[in-house]
């Protein structure tokens, strides 16, 4: 599983032409207002005509896109971007039009920069910040000033007009990187959830079909076991009429290889409730066994901490247990120069799974950010360009976590200490712990009476 996810070019087609309309019209009735309060509660002298226009080509815009387009029409990057391009044109005439930056509406010019980081790629944005700082640097020069009806100019003095177009140009720079950085994690950290769900919807219909054919090889048990103790007997009443008893040969014969498929099938048990829990280590080796013969050597070594409890915990067999140690296998499986340990210990407290491998390790720069979507980058010494298992510890540790496991993250050495080479555990350290408790009902129904066989939930 690698991860050639860019969160950025996975932006496209984000932004509804509804959204950009109803902002739109929202910008439109505040200008109308500001423009409305400006002259008759302020008493200033403004291009009346002028501004109305530049008000009434954004009506005439949004009108137009409205009569032709759907609603709910998602638009392409190339089209969000001509419609932030026009919103800060027609911001940037009225401002013109109204004292500059002079006028404080002109801190406004943020919002489309705002937009264009959340929707938009990295490229995109910068262009579309460098053109507002760009227009609003020239309103500093060029703009028709703010007169009242008696001729007075409003004018701010110098230095601060200045400081006011400082403020602007930081708060682009700012925006764009905070805005996108924030979406982008956000878009990640989604993307990631919704992986781990198909993971576990994967995982969950496996075990429902171990179930099913479980069931299905305990309940026809009986029926195969009469049919060939039937078909045996005929057999030898039949022993004068050769035609009749190859046929009842071949009942039997077909009997038994009912059985063997369905035994090939699965895993045969007494009933659903008996396959729903197993002792921890039956568990971890089911986990582990799609990665058993893949060039490297799996150590199992399961133990008790104390004396007093060397019968294995009984846990459920959670489809989130088993993908997510699964996950963690074949993580420490690709980066192992020869062998993986899988530990598991317990006490009366706690149940603890720690896997490890002899390769390389966890990179001192990475180790803290281990578990978190697309981030992770392991040593790639034995297989360069491999992008590690940034989605896959994720969501194995999403899974661990909905079980009630705490996981934790090391290096079997430090770096600075000399590679003593394969055999030793030495690589990455990867541990999950559970509270026993948490598993409390499944150790007490393991010890009682099978129940009957129970429908598979959907």
């Amino acid at each position: 599983m690698t991860d050639s996810y860019d969160p950025q070019a996975a932006r496209s087609n984000w932004v509804r032409l509804r959204t950009l309309i109803v902002l739109r019209w929202i910008a439109v009735f505040g200008q109308l207002v500001a423009i409305t309060v400006a002259g008759r509660l302020f008493n200033l002298d403004l291009d009346l005509g002028l501004c109305f226009l530049a008000i009434g080509i954004s009506i005439i815009a949004n009108l137009v896109a409205v009569f032709i387009f759907p609603e709910n029409k998602r638009l392409t990057e190339t089209e969000v971007t001509g419609m932030l391009v026009f919103d800060i044109l027609q911001l940037s005439f009225l401002l013109f039009l109204t004292g500059g930056l002079n006028n404080p509406f002109a801190l406004l010019i943020l919002a489309p920069v705002a937009i264009s980081a959340m929707a938009l790629n990295t490229r995109t944005t910068i262009a579309i910040a460098t053109l507002s700082v760009a227009l609003v640097s020239i309103l500093v020069f060029f703009h028709l000033p703010l007169r009242t009806a008696d001729g007075f100019v409003l004018q701010i003095p110098v230095v601060f007009e200045f400081g006011f177009l400082t403020a602007i140009v930081i708060g682009v720079v700012f925006l764009s990187v905070y805005a996108g950085r924030v979406t982008g994690e956000m878009r990640a950290m989604s993307e990631a959830l919704a992986a781990t769900q198909m993971a576990l919807a994967r995982e969950q219909k496996l075990t429902d079909l171990g179930g099913v054919v479980a069931a299905a090889a305990h309940e026809l048990g009986t029926p195969l076991a009469t049919i060939k103790l039937a078909s045996a007997e005929l057999i030898e009443e039949l022993e004068g009429l050769p035609e009749l008893q190859e046929d009842a040969a071949l009942i039997r014969d077909q009997a038994d290889r009912c059985r063997d498929i369905l035994r090939s099938m699965g895993q045969a048990g007494n009933d659903d409730e008996h396959i729903r829990r197993a002792p921890i280590g039956a568990v971890v080796r089911e986990a582990a066994e799609p990665h058993a013969q893949r060039g490297k050597t799996l150590h199992y070594d399961f133990h008790s901490a104390t004396r007093n409890g060397k019968a294995q915990p009984v846990i459920d067999r959670r489809p989130e247990i088993i993908h997510g140690l699964r996950n963690l296998v074949q993580n420490a499986v690709d980066f192992a120069q020869a062998n993986v340990w899988v530990d598991v210990i317990w006490d009366e407290t706690q149940i603890v799974v720690r896997i490890i491998d002899d390769g390389a390790g966890f990179s001192a720069s990475v180790i803290n950010r281990i578990g978190d979507p697309f981030v992770s980058k392991r040593k790639r010494a034995k297989r360069p360009g491999y992008e590690g298992m940034g989605l896959g510890l994720f969501i194995a540790k999403t899974l661990l976590e909905r079980t009630g496991a705490e996981l934790s993250f090391a290096n079997g050495r430090d770096p600075s200490e000399p590679n003593p080479g394969p055999g030793h555990r030495i690589g990455a350290v990867i541990e999950a712990r559970w509270d026993r408790a948490i598993f409390a009902k499944a150790h007490d129904a393991a010890r009682g009476a099978l129940g009957k066989n129970r429908p598979i939930e959907a």
